[in-house]
């Protein structure tokens, strides 16, 4: 009887344990990594790809090269808290 108990009991936990893992949720998926963008050396098209850049505003940034910090962009008036805030993960000021 106890044996016949313990592989009842062995059983159900080998079905169940599937169900578990499906409630834990989705493995994490590695986040495709992308190239930030070097608001001292890119181009025009380049500065175009970020979300809120339009040609003037690309030109804008490359006339007030060099930049030493990234949020120089925001300091110098060279465009809004609300464009940075959108791009800043996606730009890099290197010297």
């Amino acid at each position: 009887m106890k044996a016949l108990l313990a592989a009842l009991v062995a059983g159900v936990l080998t079905l169940a344990a599937p169900s578990f893992a499906a409630q834990a949720g989705p493995a994490p998926v590695a986040q495709e990594k992308t190239e930030l963008i070097d608001i001292n050396r890119a181009k025009a098209e380049e500065l175009m790809t970020l979300k809120g850049i339009g040609e003037a505003r690309a030109m804008a940034v490359i006339k007030g090269r060099p930049y030493a910090r990234k949020d120089d962009l925001v300091r110098r008036k060279i465009m809004p808290q609300s464009v940075y805030d959108g791009i800043k993960d996606r730009i890099v000021a290197k010297q």
